[in-house]
């Protein structure tokens, strides 16, 4: 299939990191205008050129801080100043940080919180006036630490936000109904990315999350983008107020 957001103007955060690239570039093979986003300068750049290279119709602005409110309204004007509007937005972005309940810092803690929930509310309240024109569509990352614990993973603070995050797409939902806007969020499971490839090499920990892993192996950006695919699209217009656990059936382990 192709066409899927043909003439769709979607804002993508973290498009510097793979799970963010992957997805700039299968919406854009799909019809998009991106406007992307990365607090990397490098990185997001690179990605730019990567997808305009490809064929693709983006724009991108870095380095961004999302947890900067008057940077995310940065990126709604560059969005809205580009093309007029905002159809999707796929709140990517965060860094997760990890450790024991009687290690995590008050600066971790914080750090956590700011880096992983914050700046998601804080680009959608920004985008929020345009997604209500457009009665637009709202696609969130949690995280499958939303809904269950690993024993070699000390993630109290990643987990906590990941909760929140699907806590408040289920707001989201609710308040964007008047308006035809519909929020889910995705929880990938151990995903082979920029973030995790340092710990993969950690032969004890990778065999133990394979072990809790169903499909026997971790997964690749480019199917956690085919998920946010399927919930920025049409092909979900009855879905709203979900989370989809993209794991490889470690939940049913």
């Amino acid at each position: 299939m192709s066409g899927r957001l043909e003439g769709k103007v979607c804002v993508i955060t973290g498009t510097g990191g793979s799970m963010g690239r992957a997805a700039a570039l299968l919406f854009t093979r799909q019809g998009a205008m991106v406007v992307g986003c990365d607090i990397s300068e490098t990185n997001g750049v690179a990605a730019l050129k990567e997808v305009i290279a490809a064929g693709g119709k983006m724009v991108s602005l870095q380095p961004c801080d999302l947890t900067k409110p008057e940077q995310c309204r940065a990126v709604v004007d560059l969005a809205v100043k580009t093309f007029g509007r905002i159809d999707v937005l796929y709140n990517n972005a965060a860094k997760a940080y990890f450790n024991w309940i009687e290690d995590v810092s008050d600066e971790e803690w914080r750090a956590t919180i700011n880096e992983e929930v914050d700046l998601v509310f804080y680009l959608t309240r920004a985008a929020w006036p345009h997604l209500k024109k457009s009665g637009g569509t709202i696609v969130n990352t949690a995280s499958a630490t939303a809904w269950t614990t690993f024993t070699n993973l000390g993630a109290i603070a990643h987990s906590t936000a990941k909760a929140g995050i699907v806590g408040m797409t289920r707001h989201m939902a609710m308040e964007g109904r008047k308006f035809g806007i519909r929020a889910n969020s995705v929880s990938p499971g151990v995903i082979v990315s920029d973030q995790t490839r340092d710990q993969l090499t950690n032969k004890d920990w990778s065999d133990y999350m394979l072990g809790r892993t169903l499909l026997g192996r971790f997964g690749e950006p480019a199917e956690i983008a085919n998920v946010a695919l399927f919930l920025a699209s049409q092909e979900s217009s009855y879905v709203t107020g979900a989370d989809i656990i993209a794991d490889g059936g470690m939940m049913a382990s």
